[in-house]
């Protein structure tokens, strides 16, 4: 470094051509006028009177004499200067550094006593400007060019270079390579017109670079004593984010240091198992910090777990936000357990923060003493580390409601009991989720921790009890259904019979009969008494449907007139279609009364008025999981809902609503068999529903049917060929019915084998076809029905047999007959949907269909659509 020149060790300036143009300007015209004075004198000596001479001679005299004094005294300076440029000029002659002035065209006007040190000149005579000494030293010649272009444009500048030799060719500075600092600005004078002044000033800091490089030295050997110290090290920022990994700890953890960029790997990265919440929980005071031992698992880069332990200290800032933390870490990896205590305790610790039980050890009191790291995870924001340490109580993290009997089992414990009951028990904050809570207590206290009383493990059961709940509901349902459906199939027997011997009287009686009132009202209630056997069919998904692929945005706008007619006049309906709807595949009929039903509901929940919304839109697989609902599969759907802004529905009957005959109307006014219906219409299209409700506020239903995809060409062909190369199979289907009636219903002496169990039934059906020129043959069941075709040898034109009988069901009984008779005519009756049988048949099967309950009318149309096709 540059020594500091004492006080009073002045040098003066090798060159100085600093004097003003103006200064000289003024003296050359203050000889001039001297001059002229005095010639004019001489010239006009005889002119002038003695007197008048002498008086303008003395007053010059007064003059003169006065200027001289004052001169002498200090009260008028000769050659007046400012302050500002004495102290100037003083701190350029005194400047450690080289400093020169120059001209536009490189004339130098100034240079201090530095510059002819540092160029080894120190006369006037050999001065030379920065420009022609840099220009003979290839390593200066483009910083001297880029600063000189700069200060022709007005701008300042510096550069720094190197030189193989110094300046003063080792006179001054020394031999060997030195650097050097350039600095070059414009002077801001204000007559410097078109010839500005430049000024440069160049210094030698080969020494300041030699401590820079010293300092740079030091800070790599710390930096490499750091990354090759036998612990790990790591630093990390506020949010977990590390900015600092030494070698150590990346060598361990097997982190390739020449990819690891500062903040693209956490401290949640590193941690294995639940130790983060350990990590997490050592916090500060605010404007403090905290160091705090923790003994766990880091996870290296191949899945494998590291044990360490963590020297871990985190800082707070004043207002308790977090800050950085800086980590030790020393692997423990190797360690016998057998050889020490601590090695032991070591292994303990490890095993009871890996564990997937969150468990504390409590005293008699309810203090905690010591948790692991899934327990502060899982009551994180109930309890910390901190709090612990404080003498936190496990109740903080129990509902009030069950404190009570957690107490009663830490008494238990306290007192040795065994078999303690576990509990259940709301999170104290947020009671939807649940958690079970086990109280052991500890037979043999340790003498590290001799108040001891009992062991807690906790486990949350959120999912478990709504997996619970779910199942008990499925189950009601499910077996309310088959309730239903065996209830139905019963049914649709006595009604069968009801409405063949209803329908047998009525051909014999006249309408001026008084009988005839009487049968017309019988046949009425029976075909009522059936429309409530649908609904239990439905709800029960054992009804007959006919799925076909529909668009629902053409369903509804052709439903909408209907639905406004149903609600009324107060009741306004709006509809909201979702652009570009996916197709479903249901049946037409049925949802139509899905819709139906749903929006009477919506009426009659509205007694004052509203307004009702059907809304549709599509929902892909992406969007299901927002929705919350854990059995849903994550597939595309179609989403249907309808939103009434009535009176809503109680929380503790929203799991009634879809149970058949559970409704809150009037008696009279509803057979609670509506949404039974809607829910089994829609899980047998494959599809779910979902209520939301909020009392005061309305309930919407949500309907989500699968969505349906056509096959692609390309692939029918594809398969096309597979079925080739493989036996041929296809699904028994039912033989579609004409609509239009047959002209002639009669039998013209056709044979017909009445296959029926149900006796009732089985004497009425025979009993109309025979009315209608039938010959029929009957039989209680599949046996005797085989021991009939035997006897008839075959002489049979049709059957019509149930399908629910004993020794041998309907499918069977088909079965067995095709084998002998291949084409003969086949006719199921049933209260079930076709496809609950046709399951059971072979391959090919063809068949017609009749849904129980049916009138003497339509099984004769049956038979003879049957007969004809």
């Amino acid at each position: 470094m540059t020594k500091l020149r004492q006080a009073g060790d002045y040098q003066m300036p090798v060159v100085d051509r600093g004097v003003r143009p103006g200064t000289i300007l003024r003296i050359i015209l203050l000889a001039i006028v001297l001059t002229a004075s005095a010639a004019a004198f001489v010239v006009f000596k005889d002119q002038l009177e003695n007197e008048i001479v002498l008086g303008i001679l003395g007053v010059l005299a007064m003059v003169g004499i006065f200027f001289l004094v004052s001169s002498v005294i200090g009260f008028i300076e000769v050659m007046p200067q400012s302050r500002p440029d004495e102290l100037a000029r003083a701190f350029l002659d005194a400047h450690e550094d080289g400093t020169i002035v120059t001209d536009r065209k490189g004339r130098i006007i100034y240079a201090n006593a530095a510059y002819g040190a540092l160029t080894g000149t120190k006369s006037a005579a050999g001065i030379q400007s920065l420009e022609t000494i840099l220009s003979r030293n290839r390593e200066a010649t483009e910083a001297i060019y880029r600063l000189t272009n700069g200060l022709h444009e007005g701008k300042q500048g510096h550069e720094e270079f190197r030189l193989l030799k110094p300046l003063a060719n080792g006179k001054v500075a020394g031999s060997g390579a030195h650097w050097y600092r350039l600095k070059a600005r414009v002077l801001p004078l204000e007559d410097a017109g078109s010839n500005p002044l430049y000024l440069w000033q160049i210094a030698d800091i080969t020494a300041e670079r030699d401590e820079q490089e010293r300092f740079f030295k030091e800070l790599q050997n710390a930096i490499d004593y750091l990354d090759h110290a036998p612990a790990g090290f790591f630093s990390a920022g506020r949010k977990g984010e590390i900015f600092y990994i030494n070698a150590t700890l990346a060598d361990w953890l097997g982190i390739d240091l020449t990819k690891f960029q500062p903040g693209s790997v956490s401290i949640a990265d590193l941690v294995a198992g639940e130790g983060l919440a350990l990590v997490q929980s050592v916090q500060a005071e605010p404007g403090l910090k905290k160091t705090k031992i923790l003994d766990l698992d880091l996870r290296k880069a191949n899945g494998q777990s590291l044990p360490v332990r963590l020297i871990h200290r985190v800082s707070s800032a004043r207002d308790g936000a977090p800050g950085e933390s800086r980590t030790i870490v020393m692997s423990r990896e190797g360690d016998d357990g057998d050889q020490s205590a601590s090695n032991a305790a070591m292994r303990f610790t490890r095993f009871f923060n890996n564990t997937p039980m969150a468990i504390a050890s409590v005293d008699g009191n309810g203090r905690i003493l010591r948790t692991n790291a899934p327990f502060m995870k899982l009551f994180a924001g109930l309890v910390s580390q901190d709090e612990v340490e404080r003498g936190a109580v496990i109740d903080a993290v129990v509902h009030q409601s069950e404190r009570g009997r957690l107490q009663e089992s830490l008494a238990a414990a306290k007192d040795r009991q065994s078999d303690i009951a576990p509990i259940d028990a709301l999170h104290p904050k947020d009671e939807g989720r649940h958690f079970r809570f086990y109280v052991n207590a500890v037979i043999d206290q340790s003498d590290q921790a001799p108040e001891e009383a009992a062991i807690i493990y906790a486990l949350e059961i959120t999912e478990q009890k709504a997996l619970e709940n779910q199942m008990a509901q499925t189950q009601k349902m499910n077996a309310v259904g088959t309730l239903a459906g065996g209830i139905a199939h019963d049914f649709n027997n006595v009604l069968t019979a009801i409405l063949l011997s209803a329908d047998h009287l009525l051909l014999s009686a006249r309408p001026a009969d008084a009988t005839f009132a009487d049968l017309m009202e019988i046949k009425r209630n029976a075909n009522r008494a059936a429309v409530l056997v649908r609904q239990l069919l439905a709800f029960s998904r054992k009804q007959t449907m006919r799925p076909t692929v529909l668009n629902l945005t053409d369903v509804i706008g052709d439903l909408r007139m209907l639905v406004d007619r149903m609600t009324g006049t107060n009741v306004k309906v709006e509809v909201d279609y979702g652009r570009d709807l996916w197709p479903v595949k249901t049946d037409l009929g049925q949802f139509e009364q899905v819709l139906l039903n749903l929006a009477v509901n919506a009426r009659d929940a509205m007694p004052a008025g509203g307004i009702i919304t059907l809304r549709t839109r599509n929902l892909p697989a992406s969007e299901v999981a927002a929705l919350g609902r854990r059995e849903l599969p994550e597939e595309d759907f179609v989403m249907v809902e309808v939103s009434d802004q009535g009176t809503g529905i109680p929380p503790e009957i929203m799991d009634k609503i879809f149970e058949p005959f559970f409704t809150t109307k009037d008696v009279g006014k509803g057979t609670g068999l509506g949404l039974s219906m809607v829910y089994g219409i829609v899980k047998q299209s494959g599809g779910y529903i979902y209520p939301e409700s909020e009392i005061g506020s309305g309930t919407t239903f949500r309907i989500l049917l699968p969505r349906h995809v056509d096959i692609p060409e390309t692939q029918d062909e594809d398969a096309s060929a597979a079925q080739s190369a493989a036996p041929a199979r296809s699904e028994p289907v039912a033989v579609p019915m004409p609509r239009a009636e047959p002209a002639d219903l009669t039998g013209d002496s056709a044979v017909v084998l009445l296959v029926e169990d149900e006796e009732a039934v089985r004497r009425g059906g025979k009993r109309m076809l025979e009315t209608r020129g039938y010959t029929v043959h009957e039989a209680g069941s599949g046996i005797e029905a085989l021991e009939i075709m035997d006897e008839l040898d075959g002489a049979v034109d049709i059957v019509v047999s149930d399908v629910v009988m004993p020794e041998m069901d309907g499918p069977t009984l088909l079965r067995e007959l095709r084998k002998t008779y291949p084409d003969l005519k086949f006719i199921f009756v049933s209260g079930y949907a076709e496809d609950a049988f046709a399951r059971n048949l072979p391959a090919d099967a063809k068949f017609g269909f009749l849904p129980k309950p049916f009138s003497l009318k339509q099984l004769a149309v049956a038979v003879r659509e049957m007969l004809d096709s």
